[in-house]
């Protein structure tokens, strides 16, 4: 397809700045986008702990001056750029001290609707200035997704914007961006409130994703799953009629892995590199995972591995049975990497404590063991309450570590249940959230493995599997192009 030009606006980058999968995408939707000859501009904001040393920062001299009014204050910002890594393009870096030189990325304080309202004039502003007219103007969560109202009702008048289209891309939508409708003036709503909900402004709030979700051209979400899960009462969060009403503006696409990061025949970070015909070389890493972390290596039991945040969403509190239960039940290692909220994480420290030897918990993160544990273990736990995408059940695919995950947005897209007489599937899946189901798949994935030629033909079907970003970044062209007006790529 001829190129795009693209504006992709996001609160997080990686690998400059990042908590979850947005910063992940945002590093690398870009950049394969780049790489199939678009233009893209992406822009974000150069927090305080963004780490510029080494790095080649440049002032853009002529983005130096620009300011944009938000409430009673005008903030004065300018603009540096750096190279994306493993890329050609740079990434916009919105310098604005007085909003983003904070110890976090987030904060709680007053001025949060602030500092991403003036991350999305900034991006626009720039493109004014630039003289350059974006085709897609792709904004993600609920930081900038006033983006598409801007469009329509602040910027409207400039020529450069008017062949441009909206797209929004929800990450998680638990996070929504509300705030008293006190501050509508603050982000540049308060001239047009007829243009907003009613009746969230009797209420005394508006939202920032809501209002995103009116205006955009077209509503994106991280799976094909998750796309329907949020047009319902369950798992809309409050936003399921809007959702419904725009449904044929709502598209689910499954986020890509980039197999140059997360491909086990070079992983820089595990020792024994090995592809789907060597998987021999599979249990030499097991057995480095189990010495590295002090838990008894036995080549015919199966070690489990978890790399995870420690949320409820990331259905933990569904192994605080199964697990202690298969532990007194059957010989298995347990291998977990993760940390969040003190419950989970004292679970897993009286379970290594219960078990020593047996289970091993890692509190935190560690980039080269997260990849050690997906290459070493032989099974995968993901028992998510809810899960948008996920990348570590595709990681696990592709590392030949089936995983067991439960039947929810991402994880249903990407996962297939295993057919031990057909020899088809990928891992092993269960549908309701509770212990009983979550039971049945472990003691499935467990008596699987004790059938080596199955358990190998599992582990090939896995890795088998195409989930890279040169794959799923068709499904992104061919949606930008429907926008445009352009013919698709075939």
């Amino acid at each position: 397809m001829d190129p795009l030009n693209i504006l992709f606006v996001s609160a997080e980058v990686a690998p400059f700045s990042k908590t979850g999968g947005l910063g992940d995408v945002s590093g690398a939707l870009p950049r394969y986008l780049a790489r199939r000859g678009h233009d893209v501009r992406v822009f974000t904001p150069l927090y305080s702990k963004i780490q510029t040393d080494g790095r080649d920062f440049q002032s853009v001299s002529f983005l130096k001056t620009l300011s944009v009014a938000l409430g009673g204050r005008r903030y004065r910002f300018r603009i540096f750029t750096a190279p994306l890594p493993k890329s050609d393009i740079r990434i916009y870096f919105v310098d604005c001290p007085a909003l983003f030189h904070r110890p976090g990325i987030y904060t709680q304080n007053a001025d949060e609707p602030v500092r991403f309202a003036l991350l999305t004039h900034a991006a626009l502003l720039s493109a004014q200035s630039m003289g350059w007219a974006p085709d897609i103007a792709h904004a993600n969560d609920w930081h900038t997704a006033l983006m598409p109202f801007y469009l329509k009702w602040v910027y409207a008048w400039d020529a450069i914007f008017r062949q441009t289209r909206s797209m929004l891309t929800i990450h998680n939508i638990a996070y929504q961006g509300v705030y008293p409708s006190r501050m509508l003036g603050d982000v540049t709503l308060a001239d047009r409130p007829e243009l907003l909900y009613r009746e969230d402004l009797e209420a005394g709030h508006f939202g920032f994703l809501k209002t995103g979700l009116l205006y955009a051209d077209a509503i994106t979400t991280v799976s094909r799953t998750y796309a329907r899960e949020i047009q319902s009462a369950e798992q809309g969060r409050g936003l399921d009629a809007v959702l419904r009403a725009r449904t044929e503006n709502v598209f689910g696409i499954v986020n890509g892995v980039d197999y140059e990061e997360w491909d086990p025949a070079h992983d820089r970070h595990i020792p024994h590199p090995y592809t789907a015909d060597d998987l021999a070389a599979k249990k030499q890493n097991t057995e480095a995972l189990c010495r590295g972390l002090g838990l008894s290596y036995d080549p015919r039991v199966p070690v489990l591995g978890i790399v995870s945040r420690l949320t409820a969403q990331k259905g933990v509190e569904l192994l605080f049975e199964t697990i202690p239960q298969m532990l007194r039940w059957r010989d298995a290692r347990l291998a977990v990497l993760g940390s969040g909220e003190s419950h989970y994480e004292e679970f897993f420290h009286r379970l290594q404590a219960d078990y020593p030897g047996r289970v091993v918990f890692w509190r935190g993160y560690n980039e080269p063991l997260s990849h050690l544990i997906e290459a070493g273990a032989d099974i995968f736990l993901m028992p998510s309450q809810f899960e948008p995408c996920g990348l570590n059940q595709m990681y696990s695919l592709r590392y030949g570590t089936p995983p067991v995950v439960r039947r929810t947005g991402g994880l249903a897209d990407t996962v297939t249940l295993w057919n031990k007489e057909s020899g088809q599937g990928t891992g092993f899946l269960f549908d309701h959230f509770n212990a009983e189901a979550m039971r049945w798949a472990l003691t499935y994935a467990m008596d699987s493995f004790a059938d080596s030629a199955g358990w190998e033909r599992l582990q090939k079907n896995g890795m088998s599997e195409d989930w890279s970003w040169e794959h799923q970044i068709l499904e992104y062209e061919r949606l930008y192009a429907r926008l445009a007006g352009r013919p698709a790529s075939a």
